[in-house]
């Protein structure tokens, strides 16, 4: 692959994640009162099946800091979408976990994320998108 190629290709993602991006924010936000950061974290949460995770393991799951993945879930647990617990065995250590209202709003804002995903991927799209 010639440079120019290899940086076309990069752009091009680029290009269709911030494309994404926006109509997610948009769609989510105005539909169900979800950032599409917010949604990811209900997401990774009911598919990974678990009880509870560390702040560390959803922040690696939505590649945000340990930092800005604190400050999302703080506005997840003040909108009653998770709850922070403690770990028993080490008092340092905070878990996140879903609440069934949290399950519910995911349950309510996937088709539209899902929506989103079909429009922007879909076959037709690719073949009437720039190159």
């Amino acid at each position: 692959m010639s440079e120019e190629s290899l940086v076309g290709a990069w752009r091009e993602v680029l290009a269709k994640h911030a494309t994404t991006s926006c109509v997610l924010e948009r769609e989510l936000s105005e539909r169900h009162g979800l950032g599409m950061s917010e949604f990811e974290v209900l997401e990774r949460m009911v598919e990974g099946g678990r009880e509870k995770y560390r702040v560390q393991e959803v922040a690696d799951a939505v590649h945000l800091s340990q930092s800005a993945c604190s400050r999302l879930i703080a506005r997840l647990e003040k909108a009653g979408l998770v709850r922070r617990g403690m770990c028993e065995a080490d008092r340092r250590g905070v878990f996140v976990l879903i609440t069934d209202e949290g399950r519910a709003r995911h349950a309510e804002a996937r088709p539209t994320h899902r929506a989103v995903l079909a429009e922007v991927f879909s076959p037709a799209e690719r073949l009437t998108s720039p190159a």
